[in-house]
């Protein structure tokens, strides 16, 4: 059975094939990455894009942003002796929750979180598998870190995002 551990905003778990993964995303974005030859992964959940805050330490960037949670898994993923081009990425959330309200630009904090995340995913030279982004309301995931499959739920439908959107979403 595996262990069940919910991800907040600003959290980011990276464990091995014991662990499953779950968040609920509106306008924050997750990013999921999994070996597949070593059968481990993570999730990320960050709530806004910009750059350049840190943590109460002062050290690292805040994983509350786009950049500093990205990171966390890469370090993670490192410190594992693993490279980040020998994962599977997955970008999920960013949607709107504010129809008629718009950030800087006219672009939604969904939209920011979005696009921030595809640059970020684009530096690092990685391999998007999967992504279900924008559009309204929220989405419900759980990534079984096992297989690598995340299944979804967005509002009142299901959404195929790897294998498995049946149901409860059972890990």
């Amino acid at each position: 059975m595996a262990t069940e551990i919910f991800l907040k905003p600003g959290d980011i778990v990276f464990g091995d094939e014991t662990m499953c993964l779950r968040t609920v995303l509106g306008s924050c974005v997750a990013i999921t990455m999994w070996h597949p030859g070593r059968r481990i992964g993570g999730m990320c959940h960050f709530m806004l894009p910009g750059g350049g805050h840190t943590d109460r330490a002062g050290d690292e960037l805040s994983t509350r942003f786009a950049e500093g949670a990205l990171n966390s898994m890469v370090r993670e993923a490192r410190r594992l002796g693993t490279r980040e081009l020998d994962y599977e990425f997955k970008l999920f959330g960013g949607g709107n929750m504010f129809p008629g309200f718009a950030g800087s630009h006219n672009v939604s904090i969904g939209e920011a979180n979005v696009q921030r995340a595809w640059e970020l995913l684009d530096a690092l030279g990685v391999r998007r598998v999967a992504e279900h982004t924008g559009g309204y309301g929220q989405r419900v995931l759980m990534m079984n870190v096992s297989s690598g499959v995340v299944s979804m739920r967005h509002d009142d439908t299901c959404s195929r995002a790897g294998v498995n959107t049946h149901g409860q979403l059972p890990c």
